[in-house]
């Protein structure tokens, strides 16, 4: 698994084989089942995941109980309550597994020595942080100024992959309309 991992960095920085060996040393490999979680709200994020295999999404739940979702995580992405993650304060989000997942962990200590260690690496979470910026400023936009059509079609073209792995009231939360909603925009647009 983590030869999936390498791979996926090499995309963004390169690697040494010492790079390598010192990167084995801090991720952990880990297993959820599906509706199993990797965090709950009010615990504190204690690690950040990269996601091998599966998928997983980052919700809370509003005073009415309504599921708010705020990621969906497949192969390739990482998750975590960053704000939990990086303060240590209880998180404000739940992490749960989608389907099966098989995931590579780091903690806050051993995330800092890798950066310590491997200098790319820490370039590389800046890089991610900064595409993760843009992609949430976009989402913000898509919902202020996008109907629930258009929201929708945008999803679609940009994320095909998710489209047909994630029960559609997870997405209709994702895109903030309802899933009866969500039901009348896919009749139409198959019609």
């Amino acid at each position: 698994m983590i030869e999936l991992l390498f791979e996926n960095i090499s995309g963004t920085i390169q690697l040494t084989n010492e790079d390598k060996s010192i990167l084995k040393e801090y991720f952990l490999p880990k297993k959820l089942r599906k509706k199993q979680y990797f965090l709950q709200e009010g615990n504190v994020a204690f690690h950040t995941a990269w996601v091998a295999k599966g998928c997983m999404r980052t919700f809370s739940v509003n005073k009415n109980g309504i599921e708010q979702t705020m990621q969906l995580a497949i192969e390739g992405w990482w998750a975590t309550d960053m704000y939990s993650f990086l303060t240590g304060e209880p998180a404000m989000y739940n992490i749960e597994a989608v389907e099966d997942c098989e995931l590579l962990v780091i903690d806050k200590v051993g995330r800092e020595k890798v950066f310590e260690r491997v200098p790319g690496f820490e370039r590389l979470m800046r890089i991610l942080i900064e595409k993760n910026l843009v992609a949430n400023q976009q989402r913000l936009n898509a919902l202020m100024g996008q109907n629930a059509d258009e929201r929708y079609i945008s999803f679609i073209k940009k994320y095909p992959q998710i489209v047909q792995r994630v029960p559609q009231h997870m997405i209709a939360s994702y895109l903030g309309i309802t899933p009866e909603t969500l039901s009348r925009i896919r009749k139409q647009l198959s019609e």
